[in-house]
């Protein structure tokens, strides 16, 4: 199996507005480096598994419509809590939806919040 992560960030504001979330219930900022990374079991016949520049690009702009926003405010996230893992699958899913390689096998989402903690979420791609 072959991957490709191309990594980037993000500034946003949220809340988490239920009692399991403690301090964080308030509006407060988070800067998240976000890292995605799709995998294929071969190489393609330019022996890469993604463009890193496409890759990169698409990146860019999934999180350019995050980034320094108010996520209580956007609409992928009316009506839900924009947990750390919430964000990660919005991001997947709207990468996967920009890179569409029928031999891209799985693309994974790595938000890291704080160098000691992170959370993800992997899909499988069509």
């Amino acid at each position: 199996m072959y991957r490709l992560t191309v990594r980037d960030h993000v500034m946003i504001a949220h809340s988490l507005p239920d009692p399991f979330f403690g301090p964080a219930q308030g509006v407060h900022g988070a800067t998240f480096v976000v890292e995605a990374t799709w995998s294929r079991a071969d190489l393609d016949e330019h022996g890469v598994v993604l463009d890193i520049g496409a890759a990169t690009a698409a990146l860019k702009e999934v999180l350019g419509d995050i980034d320094y926003r108010n996520l209580d405010d956007h609409p992928a996230f009316e009506g839900r809590i924009s947990t750390t893992e919430v964000v990660a699958r919005h991001i997947a899913d709207e990468l996967a939806s920009r890179l569409t390689d029928p031999a891209l096998t799985s693309l994974e989402v790595v938000l890291r919040e704080h160098p000691d903690a992170w959370a993800s979420y992997t899909r499988d791609l069509p």
